[in-house]
């Protein structure tokens, strides 16, 4: 993004083409333009059928008035998330045991021959 020259109010970004109001000190969009959905789509590399263009361009300006609403609250005090919980990285503990052994692990299997699970080609040569 550009950054805004002393006196202006906006902000724009070059690679996605989308001008940035800024507002007490945090950005918010104006406003999904038609334009702006067919370079999203673009971008995204999406096939968005005409029929679906302005139904997507509503959605799109709701979740940004949605965000921009989430923008107003007073989060003063609050410090930020991390993770939604405070348990990280709960593992079970490594057990030694022995392996199983491929005829029990063949046995278990729908398909197989004397040495290999036998599965659908998923691939096909040309």
């Amino acid at each position: 993004m550009s950054v805004p020259a002393g006196g202006e109010d906006s902000l724009f970004c070059r690679v996605t083409g989308i001008r940035w109001r800024v507002r007490n000190d945090y950005l918010c969009h104006m406003e999904v333009t038609r334009d702006l959905v067919e370079q999203l789509s673009r971008l995204a590399r999406l096939q968005v059928p005409p029929a679906q263009r302005e139904p997507l361009r509503n959605d799109l300006q709701q979740m940004i008035g949605f965000i921009e609403k989430l923008q107003e609250l007073d989060t003063t005090g609050v410090e930020p998330l991390q993770h939604l919980t405070s348990v990280l990285n709960q593992l079970r503990p490594d057990v030694v045991a022995s392996p199983l052994d491929r005829s029990a692990a063949l046995q278990q299997a729908g398909l197989h021959d004397d040495q290999y699970f036998l599965v659908p080609t998923m691939i096909k040569k040309q």
